[in-house]
């Protein structure tokens, strides 16, 4: 084995230079330990000189400062190489280091660019890309009118296979800037005058009905309309959500809330009780007269107690913003129409939470079936 393969420890040159100081010749210990006369020499030199064996102890001053010139050279050749780099961004800064990398040190281009280490060793990982997932979460978005948030879109992908979080289906939703409609905030207006008979909450805050046409909750809200406003009647089922009548008038009257119960494609003498707040336009001859007519109970929810009708102001919730919130038609004929495009849609198409993310139609039909097997 070469001597220059050899690593000495410092334990073994001071030995070495102990046996040489009591008197062992240099030519025995370079015969009996296979070290060269040279090194043997050496080691006695710098520990004689300084007492120590490393090279930095034992050098001249001249050779200090030549190497701290050198040093010096190198650097500020590093820095006329680099630093035009200096106020560019981290990448570039990282690309330069890279590409000098075998030539100068590390540490030193980090600071002279004034960047941390960690960055030049940092591999990011790559994002996952899957472009059929981000299409189908657009179609779905889209489908949906803008309506559904992360919580339904993960729904309707589970119905075709997917495995997807709410985190990534978010992710995917601002990353092509889908924001549903519930996310804008909304302007309440307040309601007017109620009306004082005394008649009891029957439904008395029990929304979850077994029957359907059981109890039939409506309220009205005021949409847009060329720079006026209108305002759509709904009448919804509680047993399954489902709107079974609806109407837009221009006046929020009586009119308009019997104009809704005309659309009502099933035997008005089947609804059982109908719901509602205490606005003026519920009661009076009109209406007092259809519910006569076909037997149908009244329940009133308590004066200024909307939970009473929770279900209902949820459901206009919703119209409200699906429907009508931040949007002007242009007429009376377009307002009708969507409305009525609107309804199909939220009855055949629109899952809901509380029906096990079935729409209302499919949870009607899926009940029917079971009642009769």
């Amino acid at each position: 084995m070469s001597n220059r393969s050899k690593r000495y420890t410092e334990e073994f040159k001071k030995q070495i230079v102990g046996l040489i100081e009591s008197g062992k010749s240099p030519t025995e210990i370079v015969k009996e330990y296979n070290v060269a006369r040279s090194t043997v020499n050496k080691w006695v030199k710098d520990y004689t000189t300084s007492g120590s064996f490393k090279a930095k102890d034992n050098r001249t001053q001249e050779e200090n400062e030549l190497i701290k010139l050198r040093k010096e050279n190198q650097r500020l050749k590093m820095e006329n190489d680099i630093f035009k780099a200096s106020g560019a961004d981290n990448g570039t800064k990282i690309a330069i280091i890279k590409a000098n990398r075998y030539k100068y040190s590390i540490s030193a281009m980090c600071k002279v660019l004034r960047i941390s280490r960690s960055l030049v060793y940092y591999t990011p990982k790559e994002k996952s890309f899957d472009s059929k997932l981000e299409n189908e979460i657009i179609t779905i978005f889209k489908n949906s009118r803008n309506n559904y948030g992360t919580r339904k879109i993960k729904k309707e992908l589970d119905k075709k296979g997917y495995q997807v979080s709410r985190r990534r289906i978010g992710s995917i939703m601002r990353k092509y800037g889908l924001v549903s409609n519930y996310t804008v905030k909304q302007y309440k207006v307040h309601k007017s005058k109620c009306n004082e008979e005394k008649i009891e909450n029957i439904v008395n805050r029990e929304f979850d009905r077994e029957e359907t046409l059981e109890v039939v909750v409506s309220d009205l809200t005021y949409v847009n309309v060329n720079g006026k406003w209108n305002y759509i009647c709904i009448l919804l089922d509680l047993y399954n959500r489902e709107i079974i009548g609806y109407a837009a008038g221009k006046n929020k009257d009586a009119n308009l809330v019997y104009k809704a119960f005309t659309k009502i494609n099933r035997p008005l003498e089947d609804i059982k009780i109908l719901h509602t707040d205490r606005g003026n336009e519920f009661k009076n001859n009109v209406i007092d007269s259809l519910l006569t007519t076909f037997n149908i109970k009244r329940s009133l929810s308590k004066k200024g107690c909307p939970y009473d009708n929770a279900v209902a102001e949820a459901a206009f919730k919703v119209v409200k913003t699906e429907f009508a919130f931040n949007k002007i038609f242009q007429s009376f004929e377009e307002l009708e129409y969507q409305l009525f495009d609107y309804v199909n849609w939220y009855n055949n198409h629109r899952i809901h939470g509380s029906l096990n993310y079935l729409t209302p139609v499919e949870y009607r039909m899926l009940m029917s079936d079971k009642k009769v097997s």
